[in-house]
């Protein structure tokens, strides 16, 4: 019980009260070329499901990444052309005898790459079609950097970035539309779970609830229940109880009122001037004095060298005059007048 009221807690006390961290899950995207590079490659793309079923973004995205040359399968159409043959495949830099190939270059790309990061089933492919017109733009940069303007592969390399980007071009309208329309169901998606889980939080507050009451109802029958079998305190045990009292400092003395008022509503121990009278208490309320007031002074003799024993003469003083005064009133007639300054 005490588990889930601090669940509860915690939910209600944080700013973003619990807010999903599974924004994104995974989806496949088909990709069927006409080249022998790109047969049958399909690509990963990560989505808000988290049950395996696509949802309508990643569905509209799929269909975007499914189209053929004539529409928008702008790298498929780059793979056909007569001139991508240098890169379809890593850059063979020992067989080139191409030694200082990295010095130029940090990221080296091809399109046999794209396609197995295309295929990657392990979330290490791509997430989105911007990942992948970044990777081909790398090729044609990567070769326009290394080889020289006038270089065969550095014409060949301009010459297809330029068809790329027009490509790419006439399919970014739908590229922002559809992520668009991701981020919008994404954050309905999120609000629904949101929602969720604020109707599981308010159940579990209300059920919470009622079995507190219950287990309060349950304390006051027990509490009951303990009053009933209390043995009465005899007139010697409530004159040492007394003198007990008065030897608490004013933190302890002041507790001690306040147990006595938690049972005794009529008792007024905020005034200046308190009357305790122990006859006038309950078994129950002069029991738990007791055992209060012996753990308390126990407490005290241990820390006798601390805080306490620090205190100036003059409040030592004091405390001495009012405990004294409080001792006195309590001893007679087993009744004590408090005559006590609040603190």
């Amino acid at each position: 019980l005490e588990k889930q009221v601090s669940e509860v807690q915690q939910y209600y006390g944080s700013s973003g009260n619990v807010q999903g961290n599974n924004s994104k899950g995974s989806s496949v995207v088909k990709e069927k070329g006409r080249d022998k590079l790109f047969a049958g490659t399909k690509t990963p793309l990560q989505d808000a499901s988290a049950s395996g079923t696509e949802n309508p973004a990643a569905k509209r995205m799929q269909e975007l990444m499914r189209q053929k040359r004539e529409g928008y399968g702008f790298i498929l159409g780059i793979t056909q052309h007569k001139w991508a043959w240098p890169f379809l495949e890593p850059v063979d830099v020992k067989g080139l005898g191409l030694h200082d190939y990295y010095e130029y270059i940090d990221k080296p790309m091809d399109f046999s790459t794209i396609k197995s990061k295309m295929e990657a089933k392990d979330g290490t492919g791509y997430k989105n079609v911007r990942e992948i017109y970044a990777d081909v733009r790398l090729i044609f940069k990567n070769a326009m950097k290394y080889n020289d303007e006038k270089h065969d592969v550095h014409v060949m390399a301009k010459t297809l970035m330029e068809k790329f980007e027009e490509k790419w071009l006439l399919m970014l309208p739908k590229v922002a539309e559809e992520e668009k329309r991701q981020t919008e169901e994404e954050s309905q998606a999120q609000r629904e779970i949101h929602r969720a889980q604020e109707m599981t939080y308010a159940k579990m507050t209300t059920d919470l609830s009622n079995e507190l009451n219950e287990v309060e109802i349950r304390l006051k029958q027990l509490r009951e229940m303990a009053i009933k079998n209390c043995r009465k305190l005899s007139a010697g045990e409530k004159k040492s109880l007394a003198a007990d009292i008065a030897r608490l400092s004013a933190e302890n003395l002041i507790r001690a009122l306040e147990i006595v008022a938690e049972t005794n509503p009529n008792f007024r121990h905020t005034e200046n001037e308190v009357e305790l009278d122990f006859n006038a208490q309950s078994d129950y309320t002069l029991w738990r004095l007791k055992l209060f007031v012996k753990r308390a002074l126990e407490d005290e003799q241990k820390n006798s060298g601390g805080t306490f024993g620090n205190q100036n003469t003059d409040e030592k003083r004091n405390n001495s005059r009012k405990r004294r005064d409080f001792c006195d009133d309590s001893a007679k007639n087993l009744s004590k007048t408090r005559k006590l300054s609040t603190f």
